[in-house]
């Protein structure tokens, strides 16, 4: 009696194990998935970080973007079915191998302060991401060394097409985040957020302190420059960023700040409190910007003069590649100089364009699905493309869990008839 309770012991930690990281290689995989941009934007400040980007090839980082979301993603689901115990659990155990050692490094030596393993749905720091490795590194090494403990909840005639669809479906979630926008934004600036709200500081709180850095170059010699100090129109721009000069309340919208590359005012309050129309394309690295879409670019530019709606382009790119743009597209659209990493933030795409009203962001579309003739027939606040266009998240994910599990019960229950009907089949046999 006393080993039987002993075994159900084992069994109930094991499997408690088994449990904890199919929870958070199945989370971790999704929310990498949802957004494989934003993954992507991490692993190149890790391979920037460790001086080996160069070393590479351009689409390495998207494809590790994806390639990690459905590695985690299809573990997790295969350690919850108890699929191929064998190979699930190695792998799991592999896996977390390699990532502990990876961010006690990065706890120690913080070359990244985030390492984004849950992306931007829960930001843990470096130390608290490595504790959290530790956790799951034991769970895996006891569900590796105990894995014919693990329940299995299919048979083995039917794990191989929950394995196949899973794969399936979570490389068809990133691809539709990447051809769209993410389903899920986890981010300060989705739709329906006010950014001017976001950037707000309670009035007993002390705010962290920023400095915009400019790098300007003259006669082959570059210099930085403040707003303080900011050098006549002689001075080419090369790029910008943001300095933190003394930490204190971190607001959720903390960089949005427009600078206009004609006058080189900041025009960030002028913008926000607008109550009309305002539209703003996004293009991080204008180079690198995708130039399909140019003509209905121009369009939607065109269509914002003709309503009186204001319309600008937010890059960090420098000088001449801005007017290498404007030569190849025809633009006649004015450009603003604003921080890398947050027009990263405002939208996944390059270009994206947003749409605000009054500081608060109406909608948001990936630049190869922009609204056109067809859907631009009337003044904004004439068209349901004029309202905030935000979608509820518990819809969204409800939706998303449809699509999977339903799939998967379907499974289940084929799997469930057919054992019942071997085991009817075989106890014929026997009593034959």
């Amino acid at each position: 009696m006393e080993n039987k309770q002993i075994h159900i012991i084992n069994v109930s930690v094991i499997n408690i194990c088994r449990f904890v990281l199919a929870v958070a290689f199945i989370f971790s995989g999704f929310v990498k998935a949802v957004d494989p941009l934003g993954s992507m934007y991490k692993i190149q400040d890790y391979l920037e970080a460790f001086g080996i980007i160069s070393w590479l090839p351009s689409f390495f980082p998207l494809f590790g973007a994806v390639g990690l979301s459905t590695l985690e993603f299809a573990l997790g689901v295969m350690m919850f079915f108890g699929i191929r115990k064998g190979t699930t659990t190695s792998l799991s155990l592999l896996f977390m191998c390699f990532m502990t050692p990876l961010t006690l490094y990065l706890a120690i030596a913080n070359p990244v302060s985030d390492c984004g393993c849950f992306g931007d749905a829960w930001v843990l720091t470096n130390w608290q991401t490595f504790g959290k490795n530790v956790i799951l590194l034991l769970a895996a090494f006891a569900s590796f060394k105990w894995r014919y403990l693990i329940i299995r909840f299919i048979s083995p005639k039917s794990e191989w097409l929950i394995s196949l669809y899973t794969v399936f479906f979570i490389i068809a979630v990133s691809i539709y985040c990447l051809v769209r926008l993410p389903i899920l934004d986890f981010r300060p600036y989705k739709v329906g957020n006010n950014i001017r709200e976001g950037m707000s500081i309670p009035a007993d709180a002390q705010p962290s302190i920023y400095e915009s850095i400019f790098i300007l170059q003259k006669g082959g010699e570059k210099k930085e420059f403040t707003l303080e100090n900011y050098p006549d129109s002689t001075w080419t721009f090369v790029d910008a960023r943001t300095v933190l000069r003394q930490k204190g309340y971190e607001p959720p919208v903390k960089d949005f700040s427009m600078m206009s590359l004609d006058t080189g005012d900041d025009i960030t309050s002028e913008v926000l409190a607008n109550k009309n129309y305002t539209f703003l394309l996004i293009a991080h690295r204008i180079e690198e910007a995708d130039d399909s879409n140019i003509d209905l670019i121009n369009e939607i530019y065109d269509y914002s003069i003709e309503h009186e709606y204001g319309f600008y382009c937010l890059t960090s790119s420098p000088d001449y590649e801005i007017e290498q743009w404007k030569d190849k597209t025809g633009a006649e659209y004015p450009f603003c100089l604003m921080d890398d990493i947050t027009l990263k933030t405002i939208v996944r795409a390059n270009p994206g364009l947003v749409l605000i009203k009054d500081g608060t962001i109406l909608n948001k579309w990936n630049g190869r699905k922009l609204p056109d003739e067809y859907v631009l027939t009337d003044s904004l606040d004439r068209l349901e493309l004029g309202k905030v266009q935000a979608r509820n998240d518990l819809y969204t994910i409800g939706l998303v869990l449809l699509w999977f599990i339903l799939p998967l019960l379907l499974v289940l229950w084929l799997d469930i008839f057919l054992v019942k009907r071997s085991a009817r089949l075989q106890q014929k046999k026997t009593e034959i």
